[in-house]
């Protein structure tokens, strides 16, 4: 190797080091993830009371949806606020299932909230009767499922009035990479869980003693019979949270990711999520 190319191979890789750090990124090591799941908790229950308190509020309304997201904060409300300030609502469409009520109840009687159950179906049939539609057209189910998301959303907020205030259950990953509804799941008052990736929620969960069968199932937003969320997004929340954590957190580039062995289809996919769901992330622009 000639002089030349030597010295510009060792800048190279000077350069990468110095934006690198220690942390190499490694698409076969998630421990760059990990959290010190017993201090997050405790931050995150002193950050629901403070921003409840500064408000002057003291309930907290949880959509439960029988997942790991929505358990996770209505879990650290119940400890925030105590459970007799928690109200935890069950939204089912007609196609819920009955495994999703099992896993809401469930959390209720573990941590102690009051749980009621308010189905939408009628509403939302009732909109959607208004026009023929082919509930088999993906275009329909997208229309269907944000329609769901609102309708849940319009019942959390009506039901903290007048002292209470709305918890979001949308995590890092889903707020990255815009993968929820504009208004509908996305809306909240507060969100404890909206700076924990997939991965690390999932950590937290068991820490705070959600039972396992409700971490470690296959995520669902349950807009059509059998749909899951890493179906519908082509790639797995494992792979997805080490990207986003290297090139939003870490600020690394894709190409450096490419270089150090993660797969460049599944990089522009995610950078290009990033990209087009902003809008999704910021207050409405005002001209």
């Amino acid at each position: 190797m000639s002089r030349v190319a030597s010295d510009y191979r060792s800048n190279v890789v000077t350069d990468v080091l110095s934006r690198t750090g220690v942390i190499r990124p490694d698409p076969n090591d998630p421990s760059p993830l990990r959290i010190d799941e017993a201090l997050v908790g405790k931050m995150l229950v002193l950050f629901i009371r403070d921003e409840t308190l500064k408000a002057r509020l003291k309930r907290a309304v949880v959509g439960v949806s029988g997942g790991v997201d929505s358990a996770v904060a209505v879990a650290l409300a119940s400890h925030a606020l105590g459970p007799e300030n928690v109200l935890g609502l069950f939204t089912p469409y007609r196609h819920s299932s009955d495994e999703s009520r099992r896993h809401a109840r469930q959390l209720s009687k573990k941590f102690r909230f009051t749980l009621e159950e308010v189905p939408i179906t009628t509403q939302v049939d009732a909109y959607f009767r208004s026009a023929p539609i082919d509930e088999s057209d993906q275009k329909i189910r997208i229309r269907m499922g944000n329609k769901m998301a609102r309708e849940r959303k319009s019942i959390e907020y009506d039901r903290s009035w007048p002292d209470g205030l709305v918890i979001g259950t949308s995590n890092k990953t889903e707020l990255l990479l815009g993968y929820g509804t504009q208004f509908g799941d996305m809306a909240c008052a507060i969100n404890p869980v909206g700076d924990l990736y997939k991965t690390q929620l999932r950590e937290l969960a068991l820490h705070l003693g959600i039972p396992e069968e409700i971490v470690r199932k296959p995520p669902t937003a349950e807009l059509w019979v059998g749909q899951t969320d890493e179906d519908e997004l082509g790639f797995t929340y494992a792979d997805a949270d080490l990207i986003l954590y290297h090139m939003v957190d870490r600020r690394l580039r894709p190409s450096e990711l490419i270089a150090a062995g993660f797969d460049a289809v599944l990089v522009t996919k995610i950078r290009e999520m990033v990209r087009k769901s902003h809008y999704k992330r910021v207050m409405p622009l005002i001209a």
